[in-house]
């Protein structure tokens, strides 16, 4: 096992993390609605144009929209209909008995209802309102010698333009610990009357995507002055509040407030009403005391001296990574997809993923902000044990698609899939490691997650072996569940993760679980043919049907998400890594199948092959000036990308248990020279 971890411990001269970190602000000279930035706190973010405010979100909607979200920030639609949940239950017949999943269906109101409900809300838009000198306001086309400065160390924008020849200067900050946001503004403008803070509180689109921009239902919600600095906002049943320093306020229109400006303001945003508004100095203060802090403990990887010209790209990418998730993904839920700046899929977490948005963080030694999230499991146990009981198992089945009180949303994948059941024992394991205290804290649920892991495998007597589905979809989505059985990934994640459950038994002074080991004993072989791992045994045309070639290439996660098990065969891995590698359909792909590719080549000892993973010229592999993950017109940024980077760069450098090689996915050919602290080795 690697012994490593920092670099100070190999003798090596500590990384001047202030310098790498401040190579890497993100510098703007004109607007790109793809361009936008991000303050934030993990549990609230607040995204910005070139003004420094969310001055101009129609213009953003379709790049990275100008997004306020937070973590309490929730809204249903009135269930007029009285519809239930029980409405899109589906019975299977599976293994001799009928087994109920809340499915999608066509032209079923109730299953578009619970997937639309509840949704995450965009609390609205705090923007400017600059007028010109004909009275009309300024467009973002008449911005002229734009400047912007993302303060990375600081955890500051800086921004500044010209509006027909008079200079406007912004400071942004957001509270490390409150959803509020604090500005100062340095321009004549502001004593001339023609820079005003406009707020905008829209109502939700019910969209997929809800990017915020909706102000065409006037009618469906309520907005007014409660008093001087406090507006309320009330949505159906959802309430909440803009507390802000008693100004001069105006509402020329429904759902809109003009606040006089006068140099600085602060406005939080909040379920309650709020007092003793902190001042933009003290805002700034706290900000920059807290991001020197995050950036200054945990891990950080430095590739300068090195000659391969990817490599300041890649740490361009790790830095902006590591920033982006702190700011969207350290809540104290998992994430959405793309964070608390837009909707996706309703604004709801998928727990699938989690494992990409999470992980990183225990690995680069900030297990506390994965600690954070981790804990939302203990408060939707109940919800999961109910799942697993309605379907005649034991134990907990982890939800895929939920909402922050853990309930489920039909889906006619994600009530299938399983990969996300053995997430919650890795990340757990992760935490032991470094906070041995957190077993008795999280014993019981690691056992209940165990409990149904063992009940869903059932004991063929044909074939004397367990076996996942049918009446399973795997990771890579490409399969029909009624069909698909023994996908491998998901046969060695569930051998790992009860083997890791019967650790954790042991660790507390328990005998080891008998129907576990019943099961980890009988558990089907990995799926082979012709010398690779099948996608599933169930689809021996895994490599020759064209469709079974795109999406993500979970079979890779067998080795690289996961140790090697005493089922695999290296040998065959790396077969099955050579013929992905040529013949799957990579524009057909999302934005962690390329750091889940690095990582299998990394286990595999192919460093040079690590790389070319990570910088595949595939567009779901395009990454942003702001360090966001771009895959398309829809998901114009997408998280899992960055987390799962942030993952594969520390299994680069600080390797696995086991790993005798210095830092294993580092080419040896001279070309690359990285020093690294704090990374902590994957299992």
């Amino acid at each position: 096992m690697l012994t490593c971890t920092y670099a100070i411990v190999c003798g090596q001269t500590p990384i001047n993390r202030q310098a790498l970190v401040e190579r890497h602000n993100v510098t703007l000279h004109q607007a790109d609605t793809l361009a936008a930035l991000t303050l934030g706190n993990g549990n609230f973010a607040f995204t910005v144009d070139v003004t420094g405010l969310q001055t101009f979100p129609e213009a953003y909607s379709k790049g990275i929209p100008l997004g306020t979200q937070s973590g309490w920030g929730w809204h249903s639609f009135p269930n007029t209909a009285g519809y239930n949940i029980a409405d899109t239950y589906q019975p299977y017949h599976l293994q001799g008995r009928d087994i109920t999943y809340a499915v999608q269906k066509k032209n079923a109101p109730a299953v578009e209802y619970f997937r639309q409900n509840v949704h995450r809300l965009q609390l609205g838009t705090v923007g400017f309102l600059i007028l010109k000198k004909n009275g009309q306001a300024a467009a973002l086309t008449d911005l002229k010698q734009v400047d912007q400065v993302l303060d990375l160390w600081n955890g500051e924008i800086r921004s500044s333009f010209i509006i027909e020849g008079i200079p406007v200067k912004v400071r942004t900050v957001v509270h490390p610990h409150k959803d509020l946001v604090s500005i100062k503004v340095i321009s004549p403008l502001v004593k001339q009357g023609r820079l005003k803070i406009r707020i905008r509180l829209p109502y939700p689109t019910g969209e997929f995507a809800d990017a915020g921009a909706n102000y065409q239902d006037p009618d469906r919600h309520q907005s007014s002055v409660l008093k001087p600095g406090l507006i309320i906002h009330q949505l159906d049943t959802t309430r909440y509040f803009l507390n802000y320093s008693p100004i001069n306020t105006s509402s020329p229109h429904l759902h809109e407030f003009l606040l006089t400006l006068d140099e600085e303001i602060t406005i939080e945003f909040s379920p309650h009403e709020a007092q003793d508004l902190p001042s933009f100095a003290q805002t700034e203060n706290d900000s920059r005391r807290y991001w020197q802090a995050f950036w200054k403990r945990g891990a950080a990887v430095d590739f300068s001296g090195s000659t391969d010209p990817r490599a300041f790209e890649l740490e361009r990418r790790v830095v902006l990574s590591q920033y982006l998730m702190a700011v969207q993904c350290a809540g104290y839920m998992p994430p959405q997809e793309t964070g608390l700046t837009y909707n996706s899929w309703y604004g709801k977490p998928h727990l699938e993923m989690y494992w990409w948005h999470a992980v990183h963080f225990a690995l680069w030694g900030r297990a506390d902000l994965m600690q954070k999230s981790l804990q939302w499991y203990e408060t939707v146990a109940d919800k999961a044990r109910a799942i697993a009981q309605r379907q005649g198992y034991q134990g907990m089945r982890w939800q895929k698609m939920t909402d922050p009180w853990g309930n489920e949303s039909p889906s006619s994948v994600g009530a299938f899939l399983i990969w996300q059941q053995p997430h919650f024992i890795y990340m757990a394991e992760l935490l032991y490691r470094q906070h041995p205290e957190v077993l008795a804290k999280y014993q019981s649920l690691v056992a209940a997650t165990a409990d149904f892991m063992a009940s869903y495998a059932w004991y063929d007597s044909t074939t004397h072996h367990y076996i996942l589905g049918k009446g399973l979809i795997p990771a890579q989505e490409r399969f029909k569940p009624e069909d698909t059985f023994n996908p491998t990934f998901e046969l060695a994640y569930w051998h790992w993760g009860l083997q890791t459950a019967q650790l954790w038994r042991e660790r507390a002074g328990l005998p080891r679980n008998p129907e576990w080991d019943k099961v980890l004993q009988g558990l089907s072989p990995l799926p082979q043919q012709d010398g690779i791992y099948l996608a599933a045994e169930s689809a021996p045309d895994s490599y020759t049907r064209p469709y079974y070639m795109t999406d993500h290439p979970a079979v890779l996660g067998t080795l690289g998400m996961l140790p090697a098990s005493p089922a695999l065969d290296t040998g065959i891995m790396h077969h099955t890594l050579n013929k992905i590698w040529t013949s799957w359909d990579w524009k057909d792909t999302w934005g962690w199948d390329f750091p889940l590719t690095c990582m299998t080549a990394v286990r595999l000892g192919e460093p040079e092959k690590a790389i070319d993973a990570l910088f595949m010229k595939i567009r779901t592999n395009t990454w942003l000036p702001n360090g966001h993950n771009y895959q398309d017109d829809r998901l114009r940024l997408y998280l899992p990308g960055n987390g799962g980077l942030l993952t594969a760069v520390a299994l680069m450098c600080a390797g696995y248990d086991g790993c005798t090689v210095k830092e294993p996915g580092i080419p040896k050919n001279g070309k690359w020279k990285v020093k690294w602290e704090g990374l902590q080795p994957m299992p």
